[in-house]
């Protein structure tokens, strides 16, 4: 038997939907919850920001004082023209030198006298001085003491010379027996070297008003009595020691 023909399979037209299928859900996409600043945050970032701007003005004013305070120093600076006074060592005497030998030692007797003379080099300023401590040694090498004394503090007007007397004693100090006697050798023969030295504090005035005092240190060293006792008169060297508030 021959089977029956095949039926053509019938084209769907265009646009055909199927009513039994199911209809597909659509995804929609899930709304975004929006953030809100909370007060705090909103306080501590003006917080900060005041801060900030405090901070910036602070550092503008506090450079502004310091290019005011640089630009007055140095307008009063030309206009002062400050000097650090000038001191030379203008006369020294051994009145007294003695060295005792004795079963326990040597021991030295010396009396010296002598001058130093401070020039004030300012035109405009006063100096004011604290009070001055001078130390006397004698001798090579190893130097021997001879006494210290303390001078009175005083005020030296501008453009002014002041001469002050030194006077020391030592009464039975232990010295060595050798450098006892090359003392009393060199005081004989001219040819001690003396060292005196000074330390005090100096300030300038300026229309009697007191300026921060500055410690310094004053070294006349190295001089030999025969230069002394024919007039010389060396010059001494300031060294700076640091300021006093």
């Amino acid at each position: 038997m021959t089977e029956p023909p095949l039926k053509p399979v019938l084209q769907k037209p265009p646009g055909y939907k199927e009513l039994n299928l199911a209809a597909q859900p659509v995804v929609r996409p899930s709304a975004r919850k929006l953030i809100l600043p909370s007060p705090m945050n909103q306080k501590n970032k003006k917080r900060r920001s005041f801060c900030r701007g405090c901070c910036c003005f602070l550092c503008f004013f506090l450079l502004i004082l310091i290019i005011v305070a640089v630009a007055a120093g140095g307008v009063l600076y030309l206009w002062f023209e400050p000097k650090l006074p000038v001191f030379h060592l203008q006369l020294f005497r051994i009145l007294k030198l003695n060295v005792t030998d004795k079963s326990d030692g040597s021991y030295l007797n010396a009396r010296t006298l002598g001058r130093i003379e401070i020039k004030n080099p300012n035109s405009k300023l006063s100096l004011n001085y604290g009070d001055i401590e001078i130390k006397i040694a004698a001798g090579e090498g190893t130097q021997t003491e001879l006494g210290s004394t303390i001078l009175r503090s005083f005020v030296q007007s501008n453009e002014n010379k002041t001469s002050l007397k030194i006077e020391t004693i030592v009464s039975n100090e232990t010295v060595d027996s050798g450098a006892g006697w090359k003392l009393i050798s060199g005081n004989r023969t001219g040819e001690l070297i003396v060292n005196v030295g000074a330390e005090t504090k100096i300030g300038y005035m300026v229309n009697g008003r007191r300026m921060p005092p500055v410690k310094i240190e004053v070294t006349c060293g190295g001089v030999r009595l025969k230069s002394l006792n024919r007039g010389d008169m060396p010059k001494c060297s300031i060294h700076l020691r640091r300021w006093f508030l």
